[in-house]
Formats: structure tokens, C-alpha cells, sequence
């Protein structure tokens, strides 16, 4: 599982018009499901997405989690994060997971999220949707459930 989290001053997103999800302070989240992700994955994608020290403390320090400023989430589900743009100019996205299970590893992070008192906003799964964030910093950093120490980052 892979996300793309953005600390941001506001964020909402937008179906055909209507706003189906909407922060202020907080940090937004681009999801990404691959093949063979777990519940697992996702477990470790939504406590990273709480526990990161972005926010800065008294001091100037980034040394505060969005738990801990009141911050919430907004979660947007985001299959390119799988796109191999290796070969030729059009992406592949062969490792993305199917919708079926892309879909449901999404819902479950968005109510684990929920279930740990994060307010959460989401989008519409493969819906088109129109992001609109206040990025603050700008801080954006990049997760992969995969990964372990030493690996090198976002490698197939």
C-alpha cells in the first residue's frame, strides 16, 4: 500500500459537484492499493498516517502528529500511486489491485481512522474526482507499506 500524505491548512473534494468530503487543519492522503496488499498494509499505512511528527512544537520542532493538533484526514483513494512509468510513455498500472479489493482496503482505513477518533473525510472510490488543498509548509512525504529499512524507496 502506498500514500502520498500532504499537510494541509484546508482540503475538500468534489463528485459532480458536490462536496463528498471536506478538512481544515490536517493532513491530506492520496491511498494507493497494491496487489497483494493486506489489512495488514493498511494498519500500517493509517498509524503512520496519525503518528507522523510534521506538526512543529513550541520550540519550531517537527515534533507533533495530527492526533495531537486535532488535525483531520482527508482520504482519497488513488490507484496511479501503482503506475509504472518505466517503459514508454504511458503508465502501467498492472500492480494497482483489483476495485474490489482496492475499494474495501480503502473503506477499512477510513473507519480504522474513525474507530481511533480521526475525523475523516474521503472521496467517492473511482469516482472523477477535483482535489482542492492549502498545502502547509510545504510538508509532503511519501509511505510504502512494503518497505523496510535500507530498501530502496517505491523500488518493483
Amino acid at each position: 500500500m502506498r500514500a502520498v500524505v500532504q499537510r494541509v491548512r484546508d482540503a475538500k473534494v468534489e463528485v459532480d459537484g458536490q462536496v463528498t468530503g471536506a478538512i481544515e487543519k490536517g493532513l491530506l492522503v492520496y491511498l494507493g492499493v497494491g496487489k497483494g496488499d493486506t489489512q495488514k498494509d493498511m494498519e500500517f499505512i493509517a498509524e503512520k498516517v496519525m503518528g507522523l511528527r510534521i506538526y512543529e512544537d513550541q520550540e519550531g520542532r517537527m515534533n507533533r502528529s495530527v492526533r495531537d493538533v486535532g488535525g483531520g484526514v482527508l482520504l482519497i483513494s488513488q490507484f496511479t500511486l501503482f503506475g509504472d512509468c518505466r517503459k514508454g510513455r504511458r503508465p502501467s498500472f498492472d500492480a494497482a489491485a483489483d476495485p474490489e479489493t482496492a475499494d474495501a482496503l480503502y473503506r477499512q482505513c477510513a473507519a480504522y481512522l474513525r474507530a481511533a477518533g480521526m475525523q475523516v473525510g474521503t472521496g467517492v472510490f473511482a469516482a472523477h474526482m477535483h482535489v482542492t488543498a492549502t498545502n502547509d509548509g510545504p510538508v509532503t512525504l511519501l509511505l510504502d507499506s512494503k518497505q523496510k529499512r535500507g530498501a530502496e524507496p517505491f523500488s518493483s
